[in-house]
């Protein structure tokens, strides 16, 4: 059983071209602390998942998606973390986007399936709370 933490608000999932730039505005709200950002540069892409009201001009944006973290810190060498969350929704076939940081795991699902995805995780014997 883990404990889940429903942030708040929507979030987005963003791509931009391969080799942009860091967009205006994120190195000076990720110094807040206040909100959660990733931002990952690939040869292919930059893709950035950030609060919906942040996503930057002329990125292909996929949103609403709501954000649950891991309430952790979650140690590197435990295994099945992730997989421990996602099969419940893969079974109620809900699509996820995840990303990990060295602390934690965090895991994405539409907005529209929001309530699918936290009947699901509570099946399964997770604990989710508003963050």
């Amino acid at each position: 059983m883990l404990d889940l933490a429903l942030l708040p608000g929507d979030y987005a999932i963003c791509r931009l071209p391969a080799g942009s730039p860091m967009p205006a505005g994120f190195t000076e709200a990720a110094a807040t602390g206040a909100e959660v950002i990733s931002v990952t540069w690939t040869p292919d892409e930059v893709s950035i998942l950030c609060p919906a009201a942040r996503a930057p001009q002329g990125a292909t944006v996929e949103t609403p998606w709501r954000c649950l973290r891991v309430v952790g810190p979650v140690q590197l060498v435990l295994t099945g973390i992730l997989a421990s969350i996602v099969s419940p929704l893969a079974d109620a076939r809900v699509n996820i986007f995840a990303f990990s940081t060295f602390d934690t795991d965090y895991l994405l699902v539409p907005a529209v399936r929001l309530n699918e995805a936290l009947a699901a995780l509570a099946a399964a014997g997770h604990r989710v709370a508003a963050a």
